[in-house]
């Protein structure tokens, strides 16, 4: 029985290159490095990374939660308790299948940005209620530190800005909406008169008498 390593799923069925280290073999498409596993100790083992099926799993959200990959991530620390916590928040809020794609756009920020500012950005979303990939996004880019792995073209502008939140209303509404409508600036504006448009109405005038009934002769009897 052999050995088995993971690889993007896109690569999936197709023919690649591996290099074999002494503790780590590294996977190839061609001259790109693609995949990094630690070589397995026993033979017939295998080594997934949860990262490679995401776009998979991004249309086959069930089938996440009793995946070998989670369980592996789990194990490693790859997908660490405020991961969870995310997930737990996100589907009480979500569902469960819209609340695990939330969290497979969150696993894929590590691609772009460190770990330890996602995990940051989570934290943030936790706290202020909004259980969102795009709010995660933001605040993950405001703890990465500049200059670092990001392919963001256009990264957010870094200030010493410890006080800033950002709150999403759409989630503030599902929580607690009284505390939005209560929050709101009162609205001055006048009421609105539909006054103009009774013009377009056909104009009606005084209704015509009805003409008398006519007389009905009375049947006499001899």
């Amino acid at each position: 029985q052999q050995d088995g390593y993971s690889v993007p799923a896109h690569l999936i069925g197709q023919k690649v290159r591996v290099s074999l280290r002494a503790s780590h073999l590294q996977i190839y498409d061609g001259h790109r490095l693609v995949a990094t596993h630690p070589r397995v100790a026993s033979r017939g083992g295998h080594v997934v990374d949860l990262d490679h099926y995401l776009e998979v799993l991004k249309h086959k959200p069930g089938a996440l939660p009793g995946s070998t990959a989670l369980a592996a991530a789990r194990a490693s620390g790859a997908f660490s308790p405020t991961h969870d916590a995310f997930w737990a928040e996100t589907r009480k809020v979500n569902g469960d299948s819209e609340g695990t794609k939330e969290l497979i756009d969150v696993l894929l920020l590590h691609r772009a940005l460190p770990a330890d500012a996602v995990i940051a950005g989570i934290r943030a979303a936790l706290k202020i209620g909004a259980v969102s990939a795009e709010v995660v996004a933001i605040e993950a880019r405001r703890h990465a530190p500049p200059g670092g792995a990001t392919t963001d073209r256009h990264p957010v502008a870094r200030t010493n800005e410890q006080e800033q939140k950002v709150v999403s209303l759409t989630q503030r509404r599902l929580t607690d909406p009284g505390a939005v409508i209560a929050g709101l600036p009162p609205d001055t504006r006048p009421v609105p008169s539909v006054a103009a448009y009774d013009q377009l109405l056909p104009r009606r005038g005084a209704p015509s008498p009805r003409p008398p009934a006519p007389d009905i002769p009375k049947a006499s009897t001899p």
